[in-house]
């Protein structure tokens, strides 16, 4: 019998009503927080295509190389930063990361050289660096195991709807050449980086750093949260899961980093150079899309990977997250990324690429739950950065190695293989660890 089978009809009434509070009052605002912050990662992807590139002079390489740079300053500074949200608090840092960010944001406004490019890329990266994992440290902290895969996934579904709603969003702004005497892509960088100042003062005053600081909980309700997540704390493999050093050490930790890595890659592969691979069609199939279109299209898969993201992490909630849930939606997005390019008309390439969206955003949300079943305490701030350190390290990889290669081979095939090769051997790593995170810590 589990927990939640032996509780009284009045402490199920209380958890419930907890959670729904929780669900309600802070993942839509933590999910709005990720979803500004995504649109301005991925930004410089709508601005390549529509302007950037040819009034810089860039070629493919030069082009991710300047996409991934960003994750040279993200990398540097993530593991301190989720640090020193343990220390002072998810309000006041993740507000102070917002507002930084969104400052550096709007500097590419008036961008005017590759290499002005690539350090204002470089300080997002910095100014960015904790934030993802400090939101899925916050959220974890909130909730006990049993609901984490629920909440994080509807955390992690404004990652697609990022851009179902930012793509189509940007393709306005980019259409809104001239406004303040800016070119198109100018204008769009403008407009997507306000939204970061003004959500990050938001934070200051909204974000409660406990739950003994929520307002809208009532003491009961306090309580039990309180007395759920102590229990479970209580229950982590050892007391060393509390420590930084012991997490850095934990081989399950750079096994979960290897996972994450493939699938980082496959994401970023796809977020940055989906639209570039889109305004080829023209080229390819003879077609004839504006920038709106293009746009459109872009956000095409993005709207069924959310959806599938949802419903798959429903069943991985109903049933708990099995090892599954990460290893086969890693796997089909091994088989079915490299086919996209091979299709022989833009409907068939869509579809194809689509299938590989769902399948990475079915993944992520679930892949997030397993660092937290035996990390705790400033051990699960040192893991959780850790393990989106080494991810994000395919940010900078995905995109440089996929401009390389096509400005060495001519075409995104060979580089379509390349994340198809690097996602399979997520899917191979997380079905290998399954037995791992049943048991003790293996150093």
């Amino acid at each position: 019998m589990d927990g939640i089978s032996r509780q009284t009809p009045d402490a199920g009434r209380i958890e419930a009503s907890t959670i729904r509070k929780i669900s309600i009052r802070l993942v839509p605002f933590i999910a709005l927080m990720f979803f500004i912050n995504y649109l301005d990662r991925t930004a410089i992807s709508f601005a390549g295509p529509n302007g950037m590139t040819t009034d810089l002079a860039m070629t493919a390489a030069q082009f991710g190389f300047a996409a991934g740079v960003f994750f040279f300053g993200y990398i540097i500074l993530e593991i301190p930063s989720n640090l020193a949200l343990h220390r002072f608090g998810a309000r006041r840092w993740l507000s102070r990361i917002m507002i930084t960010w969104g400052i550096v944001a709007l500097l590419f406004t008036w961008v005017s050289s590759i290499n002005g490019l690539y350090a204002l890329r470089f300080f997002l990266g910095v100014a960015e660096a904790g934030f993802f994992p400090g939101a899925i440290l916050y959220l974890s902290t909130w909730v006990p195991g049993r609901h984490r895969a629920k909440i994080l996934a509807l955390f992690y579904i404004a990652q697609p709807l990022t851009t179902v709603i930012g793509a189509p969003f940007a393709s306005l702004l980019i259409e809104a050449h001239g406004f303040m005497g800016l070119e198109g892509w100018r204008v769009m960088f403008l407009g997507v980086s306000v939204p970061a100042v003004i959500v990050g003062i938001v934070t200051w005053f909204y974000l409660p750093d406990t739950p003994n600081d929520a307002t809208w909980l009532t003491a009961e309700e306090k309580t039990w949260l309180n007395n759920a997540l102590a229990n479970e704390d209580s229950k982590k493999a050892s007391a060393r899961s509390h420590s930084p050093l012991a997490a850095l050490k934990d081989a399950r930790v750079w096994l979960l980093s290897g996972i994450y890595f493939g699938l980082i890659y496959g994401l970023y592969a796809l977020a940055f150079f989906l639209p570039t691979i889109i305004a080829g069609f023209e080229a390819k199939f003879g077609t004839k899309f504006d920038v709106f279109d293009k746009g459109l299209i872009t956000a095409i898969p993005y709207l069924p990977a959310a959806i599938v993201l949802y419903f798959w992490s429903s069943d991985a909630t109903k049933r708990g997250v099995r090892i599954w849930h990460v290893g086969l939606p890693a796997l089909i997005g091994a088989a079915s990324i490299p086919l996209a390019l091979l299709m022989s008309s833009p409907e068939a390439t869509i579809i194809v690429v689509t299938i590989t969206a769902c399948s990475i955003f079915a993944a992520l949300p679930n892949f997030w739950s397993l660092p937290t079943r035996f990390l705790t305490g400033a051990g699960a701030a040192a893991g959780i950065a850790f393990i989106n350190t080494i991810g994000n390290i395919a940010g900078f990889a995905a995109p440089f190695i996929t401009g390389a290669v096509k400005d060495a081979t001519g075409l995104y095939e060979m580089p379509m293989f390349i994340v198809g090769g690097f996602m399979l051997l997520s899917a191979i790593t997380a079905f290998s660890i399954g037995p791992a995170l049943k048991g003790p810590s293996s150093t």
